[in-house]
């Protein structure tokens, strides 16, 4: 409600605007506009770069299938970027405050570095287009940091996981099938099937065929975002039943971790390796370093190359790995499953020692 006096003031007000020329209703809506932007000033203002770098985190997470790759986001920016410039205004982060943040680790730990530069170039395109900032993204690589850090490619050296030997992967299965502990299971379904270790870890009974002898990976679950079919030798069979009588439904997990319900964790088959070299040290790598689950994929593309005449392409698609050539990957219509059924056989025959292989 509005008093007369004020009444009357607001209609003196537009009796003025309109011998001004001036319409009362486009100036009344031109104010609020004024208004809003003002507040949307004030907000990029107040707008802290660790408030705009959660905020999308949030709306970006829900996209990321990997929980590891939605905890090292969060983790990669807290540690190093937040205590830095955390609480600068969002629109203030400057090409200063971000070598703040990079300059002390670039040459320490440049693949961490890396990462969290490009975290960081996403948190300001995002602020920009929030309309939180304006101009160039000082964390881009090409027009601001690359003159002022050395390119990665000549600070970081290359280092491949640690992986076996494939002349001595099946010593390493005999072990394994000594050892009574599920993540020792984990481990030889994956070396046999030469799977990421979250693959398996992550597996359920609706996903394994055991009459057809196959494996559906669904692609929320594939690194490449894609459906998956992995052919079971008679070796992963033998697995499989084994561990079938702790099954407590479809959709339960067939490796079950301790804790009821969850996956298995990664380090789980770390420890498992680092107890079997604790023993003997003989489970490393031709520069000595302890081998790790995903290297047994690198064991087993050596045995494709070295040992069998199977082609390239085969190979590649037992790994799951994407075509790079798009060209390629527009004529590629089959994942070649009966050519790989034949390979991951051949596979298997040989970790388990047969001759023939």
């Amino acid at each position: 409600r509005v008093s007369l006096a004020q009444a009357r003031e607001l209609v003196a007000a537009a009796r003025s605007q309109v011998r001004a020329g001036l319409d009362p209703i486009v100036a009344r809506e031109a104010d609020k506009a004024a208004e809003i932007e003002r507040l949307a000033r004030e907000i990029a203002r107040n707008k802290t770069f660790e408030e705009t770098a959660l905020e999308y985190i949030a709306g970006q997470e829900a996209g990321w299938r990997n929980a590891k790759h939605r905890a090292q986001w969060t983790s990669t920016l807290a540690t190093h970027a937040f205590p830095a410039i955390g609480g600068t205004p969002v629109g203030e982060v400057d090409a200063d405050a971000v070598m703040s943040v990079l300059e002390p680790i670039w040459l320490t730990i440049p693949e961490t570095a890396a990462r969290l530069r490009g975290r960081i170039e996403s948190v300001l395109d995002f602020a920009k287009a929030r309309g939180w900032r304006s101009g160039d993204n000082p964390a881009r690589w090409k027009e601001s940091l690359k003159h002022r850090l050395p390119g990665t490619s000549r600070v970081r050296r290359t280092r491949h996981h640690p992986a076996l030997p494939w002349q001595r992967v099946p010593a390493c299965l005999r072990a394994l099938r000594n050892n009574d502990n599920m993540s020792a299971r984990v481990l030889a379904f994956c070396i046999l099937t030469a799977c990421r270790s979250g693959e398996a870890r992550g597996a359920t009974w609706r996903e394994i065929d055991l009459e057809k002898a196959i494996w559906t990976v669904p692609l929320e679950r594939m690194k490449a975002g894609r459906e998956h079919r992995v052919p079971l030798s008679k070796s992963a069979i033998a697995i499989l039943r084994d561990v079938s009588r702790l099954a407590r439904g479809a959709d339960s997990l067939v490796f079950p971790g301790w804790r009821s319900g969850k996956p298995m964790s990664d380090m789980a088959m770390a420890q498992l390796i680092r107890g079997m070299n604790a023993r003997e040290t003989k489970w490393i790598d031709r520069d000595g370093r302890p081998v790790v689950g995903h290297g047994f994929r690198s064991s087993f593309r050596d045995w494709c190359e070295e040992a069998t005449s199977a082609p390239r392409a085969v190979s590649e698609a037992a790994l799951a790995h994407v075509v790079a050539d798009r060209v390629e990957a527009a004529y590629r219509r089959t994942d070649l499953f009966d050519k790989r059924r034949e390979l991951m056989n051949l596979w298997a025959a040989y970790c388990d020692g047969a001759a023939s292989a």
